[in-house]
């Protein structure tokens, strides 16, 4: 796909949005897919290859959580992967101070690659568990947005998430459709992780048939030191 093509697709996606790129984000945007499709040759990052699949179901996908990015906020963004949302949002939002943390070291030199060759300034990566590093006094209760897209069920998701929220700020879980029982089977866990569920986004990501949620967990309290519990535990051993 040329760069033309690409930015056709991409601004014409992002516009039910309200997104609006300049060139050079969209030039980003284009150095960043064909960075993933190289480098998925070698590792695996995504099993979405197709170039337009790539600009709906990763890029577009990524940047529907920017309208709950306030300015100059700090964002984590939790088991990565190939860098969504993260990478999306670091190109967008230049004003938001944006760390990747994922446990596969691989994962992490393919995003310190994409980092270098878009000059994402605003960007940290850090290898490491979710378990870890949110006992880590550095990184722990330091964020305004905590975020992650398809990682674990939401009872397991919101221990790896709400460690690293202060007070009065957000969890965001990027989930697919058919919530319901996930909802209702997290109810507790939220709860004992000093979280309260305040939204709720359901909706049609552009461009496709995916039904597509954003779930909104707030953090009300200072949180136990015993959370989170040690690396695979949560998994292992959700709350209930």
């Amino acid at each position: 796909m040329d760069i033309n093509e690409f930015s056709k697709y991409l601004v014409d996606g992002l516009k039910e949005i309200n997104i609006k790129l300049n060139d050079e984000q969209i030039e980003k945007f284009y150095k960043y897919m064909n960075l993933l499709i190289d480098w998925n040759t070698k590792i695996n990052l995504t099993a979405i290859t197709e170039p337009k699949e790539i600009i709906v179901k990763h890029f577009i996908d990524s940047l529907t959580i920017n309208k709950y990015i306030n300015n100059n906020q700090t964002i984590i963004d939790v088991g990565t992967g190939a860098g969504f949302p993260g990478i999306p949002i670091s190109i967008v939002r230049e004003d938001c101070k944006i760390v990747l943390m994922d446990s596969l070291n691989k994962r992490i030199n393919f995003l310190n690659d994409v980092k270098d060759k878009l000059h994402l300034e605003n960007v940290e990566t850090i290898h490491s568990r979710a378990e870890e590093l949110g006992q880590n006094s550095n990184y722990r209760e330091k964020f305004d947005i905590a975020v992650s897209r398809a990682v674990a069920p939401l009872n397991i998701l919101s221990e790896y998430l709400l460690p690293f929220v202060k007070i009065d700020s957000c969890a965001l879980c990027m989930k697919g459709a058919n919530i319901d029982e996930e909802l209702k089977s997290s109810e507790n866990a939220i709860r004992i992780l000093s979280g309260k569920l305040v939204h709720i986004d359901e909706f049609m990501l552009p461009n496709s048939d995916f039904n597509r949620n954003i779930i909104v967990i707030k953090k009300v309290n200072s949180l136990s030191k015993k959370y989170p519990r040690k690396s695979g535990t949560p998994s292992k051993e959700p709350l209930k």
